[in-house]
């Protein structure tokens, strides 16, 4: 099993608002977030990763899949754009 990093969708400790209660029913971000966890076998990603032994703990392919379709979907193609959204849009 990969080492992956942990997270938490409903974490408030370094900002005050809770990613669970941002995700509305109806919305293209809700539809995203419940196909990727829900419906989408990621276990292609999965078998890539070699850090069970050792290593840093990677982010999880789950998440990173998320932040480019949903980029995508925004029209942010540009690798610098997404970074500077993840860092300044919550």
């Amino acid at each position: 099993m990969p080492n992956f990093r942990k997270y938490s969708y409903s974490q408030d400790a370094m900002v005050v608002i809770n990613f669970e209660d941002q995700l509305q029913p109806g919305t293209f971000e809700f539809t995203l977030h419940r196909l990727i966890d829900g419906h989408i076998d990621l276990s292609p990603f999965y078998d890539k990763y070699s850090n069970d032994q050792g290593g840093r703990a990677a982010y999880d392919p789950a998440i990173l899949l998320k932040i480019i379709l949903f980029a995508y979907a925004k029209g942010i193609t540009s690798s610098r754009e997404i970074q500077w959204q993840c860092e300044n849009n919550i």
